[in-house]
């Protein structure tokens, strides 16, 4: 016995959606497929996360060492003799490339 028309369209309406449904589960944006691309991004970013946390807090280490209230005085000197080039007849001054 042969489903009338009307039947047969339902079923392959349905059949297609759930075909799409599928197909988006494993290829789409948030699919299986870029589960691995998304984790692999995650972990770049945590390790970004982690670097610039790390120079963050360098920096703020450095702001409270040149506090105006209670400088330290052997980076203010550093920072004076670098800055203004004044050194002693009898000093060398050596800089690291980047600070």
């Amino acid at each position: 016995m042969r489903k009338p028309a009307r039947e047969q369209m339902r079923q392959g309406l349905a059949l297609v959606v759930l075909l799409g449904l599928t197909g988006m589960a494993i290829a789409g944006p948030t699919g299986l497929l870029a589960w691995s691309e998304n984790s692999q991004a995650l972990e770049q970013r945590k390790a970004q996360v982690a670097m610039l946390t790390e120079k963050r807090d360098a920096l703020k280490n450095r702001v409270q060492l040149l506090d105006p209230r209670s400088a330290d005085p052997d980076l203010a000197s550093e920072l004076v003799r670098k800055n203004l080039g004044v050194l002693h007849a009898d000093e060398v001054m050596i800089t690291i490339e980047g600070e």
